[in-house]
């Protein structure tokens, strides 16, 4: 054999060491796929003993047209608790009982900690459209501050990509950039620019900027109106991506801010429980083939521009047209371009802001049900990994199940009633079956609950055992409250779907505000509506079963108030005066989380 023609088959066909880990060459495939096959059997086995335990119950005298529907709405509605139990158990023994669990779930943070000199640039940008350009901008400046306070400014350059198509916040933006440039030293590294058209929404911002700057820089941190980040996490994250050429995108899990609105701040309080053990443990069987959350993370710019641009969809809006929840459509891409999609599941300088009301955290959940409705037509994309095609079918499966349960809830009396007139029906496994599911869609936060007792300092991170344990009381009855008020909506949504229903994608309301009786009730009447024939029913029929159900269905009936009361000035500053309900930076704020909100009081 020449030695040209060697060199060619060595060239061509990769070694069995390369080919036995991710591209990373940092895990085991092997150990990925075991991973995933445990996750797999303990999904699937949970799954079907609980519907097997549906169909001993709804079959009980005989199989009607009611107990079928309810036994298929069980199935689209239950996957999506049984794999958040099992990410959240395995977290929580990856947290607490699993020596080096970031070396098993993460061996690539390590790099980030080693003060090797940065060699590449990274652009920073922040996406806005119709935004406050002052309090974004904030943001922006705060970042660049907080990193040139580690002495590494020098390798980072700051992007305002502009979608704004109100004349007057396009004329306050450039004003705030000018500015901006004129009081730093380092303006030719402050860029603003402006569309004129919001061709392709985000995904189309961000491609204009990696055909227009992206050669000049190795990486790019996409930022959104709400972000912010902690200069020492951005530069450890960056030496991460650098030590390791082979990771395209480099996710950091996000946390909320500290907020003056209740409403915010009691979901972001149990959004840092659940989170915690749940992102550990799906990275650790997900691994390369990790999430994108579209900003806070670092993404490797020369395979995200040649191999992750978005296809337009054929037909119409709403499924039809741009793509409008890309990234993780951009994290499938990415893999399949070869290179590893990671989240790095720590609590270390990320944050964002969450919707300041009720109205405000429905109107985000159906813009994401939409784009991610989207993806029933991307399925079919060639040559994504098993793994990342689990992620689109999983992200259809999270808003499919919301009007599965809320058609179970809506025939609950007609079941009810069937019920009654069956002989020997099986009271006691109906109630088992209750609190099972119950306690496994509860699991994380329960699990993220168990993970601050268990941690050492960590209870009083949050404001000691008082606090701690209000809140997470509060939080509770907050989220069945909170689901049963965003579930009608989204459902209603997605009725709406197949006969044109699109979203607006515009400025988002970011501040705490008052929300008045009148404006709550024209919104949320279906929700009350529901709730009173529901409930009505259930206690003319089985009053038994109204009090089993009031978990499900109070939020129905007190959608109107729930709204009203956790978007009242009032009771958010009742919160903050109290302490319930914070979050470790409410206690410990760091420097740059304090100049943002010392800027908004």
């Amino acid at each position: 054999m020449s030695d040209s023609l060697e060199t060619s088959l060595s060239r061509a066909v990769p070694s069995p060491a390369l080919s036995l880990t991710t591209p990373t060459g940092l895990q085991s495939i092997d150990e990925l796929k075991w991973r995933r096959r445990v996750v797999f059997s303990l999904n699937v086995v949970t799954y079907f003993a609980m519907l097997w335990v549906a169909a001993v119950i709804l079959g009980a005298g005989g199989w009607t047209w009611v107990d079928v529907i309810l036994f298929v709405c069980f199935a689209f509605g239950t996957p999506w608790t049984v794999l958040g139990f099992w990410n959240a158990l395995i977290g929580l023994w990856l947290l607490h009982f699993k020596k080096n669990a970031m070396e098993e779930v993460a061996p690539y943070a390590a790099a980030g900690d080693v003060p090797t000199p940065i060699g590449i640039r990274t652009a920073i940008f922040m996406t806005v459209r119709n935004e406050d350009p002052a309090r974004a901008i904030l943001r922006l400046k705060t970042v660049k501050s907080s990193i040139d306070a580690t002495g590494e400014g020098a390798h980072f350059s700051y992007f305002v990509l502009s979608d704004t198509n109100n004349p007057e916040v396009a004329t306050a933006e450039e004003a705030a950039i000018a500015a901006w440039q004129a009081a730093d030293p380092d303006r030719d590294r402050i860029v603003y620019r402006r569309r004129e058209h919001n061709t392709a929404y985000k995904a189309g911002n961000v491609h204009d900027f990696c055909e227009r700057w992206g050669k000049d820089y190795t990486l790019m941190l996409p930022l959104d109106a709400d972000s912010l980040m902690a200069g020492p996490e951005i530069v450890r994250m960056v030496r991460m991506m650098q030590a390791h050429p082979k990771i395209g995108i480099l996710q950091s899990l996000v946390v909320g801010m500290p907020s003056s609105s209740g409403f915010a701040r009691i979901f972001q309080f149990g959004m840092r429980h659940g989170m915690r053990s749940y992102t550990m443990g799906q990275a650790w069987w997900v691994g390369d083939c990790g999430p994108f959350w579209g900003h806070n993370a670092l993404v490797r710019i020369k395979p995200f521009h040649e191999q992750c641009k978005m296809p337009v969809l054929s037909g119409k809006p709403p499924l039809g047209g741009h793509v409008l929840s890309h990234d993780q459509v951009e994290a499938t891409l990415m893999r399949k371009a070869g290179y590893e999609v990671r989240v790095l599941p720590e609590e270390r300088g990320s944050w964002e802001e969450n919707p300041p009301t009720m109205l405000e955290f429905a109107q985000r959940d159906v813009r994401w049900c939409q784009g991610n409705m989207q993806y029933t037509r991307l399925l079919n994309l060639p040559g994504l990994y098993p793994m990342s095609r689990f992620q689109l079918v999983w992200a259809i499966l999270m808003f499919l199940g919301i009007p599965a349960w809320t058609l179970m809830i809506a025939l609950l009396p007609v079941a009810a009633w069937q019920g009654q007139r069956v002989a020997n029906f099986p009271v006691t496994l109906a109630i088992g079956l209750y609190i099972t599911f119950f306690v496994m869609y509860l699991m994380p936060k329960i699990a993220g609950l168990l993970d601050a007792m268990l941690t050492p300092g960590g209870v009083r991170r949050y404001g000691g055992w008082i606090r701690f344990t209000l809140g997470a009381a509060i939080e509770l009855v907050f989220s069945f409250l909170q689901g049963a008020v965003s579930t009608i909506r989204t459902s209603i949504f997605m009725i709406g779907l197949p006969f044109g229903v699109s979203v607006v994608w515009g400025g988002q309301s970011r501040d705490a505000q008052q929300l008045s009786w009148e404006n709550a009730a024209r919104n949320l009447w279906p929700q009350t509506a529901f709730g009173v024939v529901v409930c009505g029913l259930l206690l003319l029929i089985a009053p038994a079963v109204f009090w089993w159900s009031l978990p499900l269905t109070a939020g129905y009936l007190l959608a109107i108030p729930f709204a009203v009361l956790t978007a009242d000035p009032r009771f958010g500053r009742f919160l903050q005066w109290t302490g319930l309900c914070g979050i470790p930076e409410d206690f410990n704020t760091p420097p740059e989380v304090a100049t943002v909100m010392g800027s908004a009081r």
